[in-house]
């Protein structure tokens, strides 16, 4: 564990503390822009919920997520990032941060190994609470720093992936600290997943390739509510779409959306993108591969870049090489070509900036507000839902920063809805 009373640079592991003017520049910008997050920094640097705390961040390290860091700062805690995605990680904004007082372990690019250096790094810095995306910053507490995660008070999760572990630790039984949800509030799964996936994983594919959407066959693999983002931007873009799923009742929802459903062998087929968004791994294989277009282009949005089997697709291939940044070109023996974008890792990060910056605002308030929660309150260990009343709180606070006023219920309509008489 660090020396409390070091400085941030002395401990931190970052590319070039000389780019930190233009990460301030960025981070200006969407400060700007982050009208929720700008009003809990007022009110935390007023009550100081973070007092005499460590918070620990493993989320991705662009403007925003620096935001955010800096939001918890103002209100009293001492604050490290690390990466949750080696190429979305922007030096300079990593630099600004560390400029502002901010302990940083994260450089674009980073290889496996300096990876898995940062995350043990992050947690030799011995946080009281923690905000994780994926859950790789847990699960190597509990595995490899049970003294560290024996001090954790608690903190929250970003995505639907992380959660999905959590609850795995807890169903059996080694998850130590509470962790809150904070991916199935409703203000972060409806507008995050949804509107934020799909706008910014078309905005990673558009600038990478510069290729029209109009006229293409779009398979959506996946219909969750990332999924249903992708397709709808894909839609509203001129693409056909289809989509693949293994749950009945989202693949009849997307049946009624108006999309073709069908199984990724016979998609395979047909597609001039695919793009998968479900957090499970091997969902393009072989299989597809073998039947594809020449000039297929694949992503993923997913977490973990496990979704396109990027083995099956090495092994297939002849011939691989880099035919423009964050595009790989896989030509098969027969002289099919397929491109793999940013790896196969986050195209929307990888590739772009991720989800824009209001759709960020309040993903990220209701991160600082879960955090506050369970700095506040004893939770016992497990996986919690964010409080109702939290999730309402970040919906008025975007509506009031948009100028939109609603209605109330009245009195006599209160008393209707609790009642089963119906008077």
């Amino acid at each position: 564990m660090s020396d409390r009373t070091s400085h941030p640079l002395a401990d931190s592991q970052i590319r070039d503390i000389g780019l930190a003017p233009d990460g301030q520049l960025k981070i200006d910008w969407v400060a700007a822009h982050m009208p929720l997050l700008n009003h809990l920094r007022e009110a935390f640097a007023r009550t100081r919920p973070f007092a005499g705390k460590r918070i620990a961040i493993c989320l991705h390290l662009e403007a925003k997520t620096a935001y955010l860091a800096l939001t918890l700062q103002a209100g009293g805690a001492e604050v490290a990032v690390a990466a949750s995605n080696p190429l979305s990680t922007q030096d300079d904004v990593v630099a600004a941060l560390v400029d502002r007082g901010v302990t940083a372990f994260a450089w674009h690019g980073a290889t496996d190994a300096e990876y898995r250096a940062h995350l043990a790094a992050l947690a030799r810095f011995g946080p009281d609470l923690v905000i994780d995306d994926g859950g790789d910053l847990v699960a190597l507490l509990h595995q490899s720093y049970p003294d560290v995660a024996a001090r954790v008070t608690g903190g929250c999760e970003e995505t639907t992936t992380g959660v999905l572990r959590l609850r795995a630790m807890a169903a059996e039984g080694v998850l130590r600290f509470p962790m809150m949800a904070v991916n199935d509030a409703r203000c972060k799964h409806l507008f995050d997943n949804r509107y934020g996936t799909g706008q910014s994983v078309w905005d990673g594919i558009m600038r990478t390739t510069n290729l029209v959407v109009a006229g293409k066959t779009v398979v959506v693999v996946g219909y969750g509510w990332c999924g249903k983002g992708v397709a709808k931007r894909a839609q509203g873009l001129g693409a056909r779409v289809v989509v693949c799923e293994v749950d009945p009742i989202r693949a009849l929802e997307a049946v009624m959306d108006g999309y073709a459903v069908m199984p990724i062998r016979e998609a395979a087929k047909v597609g001039d993108v695919f793009i998968t968004v479900t957090g499970n791994r091997d969902c393009i294989t072989e299989e597809a591969f073998a039947v594809m277009k020449d000039g297929a282009l694949l992503a993923n949005a997913g977490h973990f870049d496990v979704e396109i089997n990027k083995h099956d697709l090495g092994r297939l291939a002849a011939r691989v090489r880099q035919v423009r940044r964050n595009v790989e070109e896989y030509q098969f023996p027969d002289g099919r070509r397929v491109y793999l974008l940013a790896e196969g890792r986050l195209v929307n990060l990888a590739a772009a900036d991720g989800h824009p910056v209001e759709v960020m605002d309040m993903s990220f308030a209701l991160q600082a507000l879960a955090l506050r929660e369970v700095a506040q309150h004893a939770y016992p260990p497990g996986v919690h839902p964010l409080p109702a009343e939290l999730d309402l709180e970040v919906a008025r606070l975007r509506l009031q920063a948009w100028g939109v006023e609603i209605d109330a219920l009245s009195p006599s309509q209160r008393r209707y809805l609790a009642s089963w008489r119906g008077e």
